[in-house]
């Protein structure tokens, strides 16, 4: 009798779930929101009038449904003969899970939000202030900011799953498809196009670009702009074991304790960092790949020498097999002061409850000491400046994305491959292919992320065409 019972509600339940679903799947989806306005701005020395474009796009399935929306903003010149064949840039963010707030209210938008930019002062709390941004790249190309599924506004509607968006080749697939909408719908095919990302997001711009030389409309770039470039993980993931990492970090290290005077006083910047990377090539790296096969003399020497360029102490880095992880160096720089290092950038500086935790436990100052800035004056200038009215939160970083993300590089059920990500080998295969595509990669000495030494190791390999490649550095971290 119990179990005809449970058998029949779960019938039932079954039926009107199903019904629900099928009730659903019947109401149509609204027209993409779309929402202009028109400004002037003094860039490169000239009055630009641009119209910006806050708007939804929806990308279809094959059965053309639409599936998911893509939130965006554009930011095109107004009242030019060419508009047809003037340069766009499109840019985004990383993480994944990161919206292009960042590059968007910190970088390359008309308005920025004003914070300290020598990490001195943490953000606080509202109000703060937006500024013109004078030195911005209006004057040079149209901009689009991109926010992929699950950022932003960003979302799946419709028969949409996230598991169709949320991995590697994934999302690259959906900003391409983006991306070829955008251009056909505004006839901008003839305009040179450029792709400015971050952090993942320069991942996400070489998976991209490979992206468009297929689907049916092959696509050529004219150029991509790498922001704290991570093309190979194994130089940017600081784990136990992983020795390319703690060869890719040291000069980085040792930026961050010049910067906080614990190395190199007396010196340039640029000198103390150039005998690091010396350092690194000729005896680091030997001495890590020899192991436990160095002498005790030669141990203290290593530790000597680390000690010197990050300013720990020789004991602690004998204790850590010569080896420092990337976490114990943001507790340990300033530990004598109860501080912990930004990871971001290596310039900020938080004040720890627990002095004695492994890693900074309050999480990266960095990134808490200016996020409520960032999140604050982009709502902000949405609703003052843009007019965007929208029904949901606009998520500036959403974890979900990030912990159910796929990272492999290869589709599904294809050979075996190592389990880091590595597209710097696609980037150079892109680049043979497209052979006036060029490539600038900016990186910040104080970048405890993505160390500039990394991006050189990177591009000194992987088949990549350096003549087509422009190296920047910049005294900032990981955001410049």
């Amino acid at each position: 009798m119990i179990k005809s019972t449970i058998l029949t509600l779960v019938i039932l339940f079954s039926v009107a779930l199903s019904a629900q679903e099928k009730i659903q799947d019947s109401i149509p989806l609204p027209e993409p929101k779309v929402f202009i306005t028109n400004h002037q701005i003094t860039s490169g020395g000239k009055e630009i009038k641009y119209r910006a474009i806050a708007s939804e796009t929806y990308l279809k399935n094959k059965s053309d449904e639409p599936v998911a929306s893509i939130w965006s903003v554009a930011y095109v010149q107004e009242g030019i003969r060419n508009q047809a064949t003037r340069p766009v840039t499109f840019v985004f963010n990383g993480g994944p899970g990161s919206a292009s707030v960042w590059l968007h209210m910190g970088m390359f938008g008309p308005k920025l939000v004003k914070v300290n930019s020598d990490a001195k002062e943490d953000d606080g709390a509202a109000p703060y202030d937006l500024v013109m941004n004078t030195n911005g790249l209006l004057d040079l190309t149209d901009l689009v900011f991109i926010d992929p599924v699950g950022t932003g506004y960003s979302k799946v509607i419709g028969k949409g799953k996230v598991k169709d968006y949320w991995g590697l080749n994934e999302d690259a697939n959906s900003i391409a498809k983006f991306i070829r909408l955008w251009i056909t719908n505004n006839n901008r095919w003839f305009s040179p196009k450029y792709i400015a990302g971050e952090s993942f997001g320069t991942v996400r711009a070489v998976a991209v670009a490979n992206a468009l030389e297929g689907g049916g409309q092959n696509m050529a770039l004219n150029g991509l702009v790498l922001i704290s470039q991570a093309l190979d993980y194994a130089g940017s993931t600081s784990v136990h074991d992983n020795i390319t990492s703690y060869l890719t970090y040291l000069p980085s290290m040792a930026a961050t304790a010049w910067y906080h005077k614990k190395a190199g006083q007396g010196k340039s910047l640029e000198s103390f960092v150039e005998e690091c990377r010396s350092y690194t090539y000729n005896s680091y790296a030997p001495a890590l790949y020899k192991g436990s096969l160095l002498s005790d003399a030669e141990k203290n020497t290593v530790a000597e020498k680390l000690s010197y360029f990050t300013g720990l102490d020789k004991d602690y880095i004998l204790k850590s097999n010569l080896r420092i992880l990337m976490h114990r160096f943001q507790k340990e720089l300033l530990a004598d002061q109860g501080l912990a290092v930004g990871r971001l950038d290596g310039r900020f500086m938080g004040n720890e409850v627990d002095k004695l935790s492994d890693g900074p436990h309050l999480g990266d100052p960095s990134s808490y000491q200016i996020s409520a800035a960032y999140t604050a004056a982009l709502n902000h200038y949405y609703a003052s400046s843009l007019k965007v009215k929208m029904d949901r939160p606009y998520m500036t970083s959403n974890d979900k994305v990030y912990k159910n993300w796929r990272w492999r590089t290869i589709p599904e059920g294809k050979q075996w491959e190592p389990s880091y990500v590595n597209v710097a080998r696609k980037l150079s295969e892109t680049m043979r292919r497209n052979t006036e595509m060029k490539v600038m990669v900016a990186s910040g000495y104080y970048d405890l992320i993505c160390p500039f030494f990394d991006t050189e190791y990177t591009f000194s390999r992987n088949g990549i065409e350096r003549e087509k490649v422009t190296l920047t550095y910049y005294e900032g971290g990981h955001m410049m």
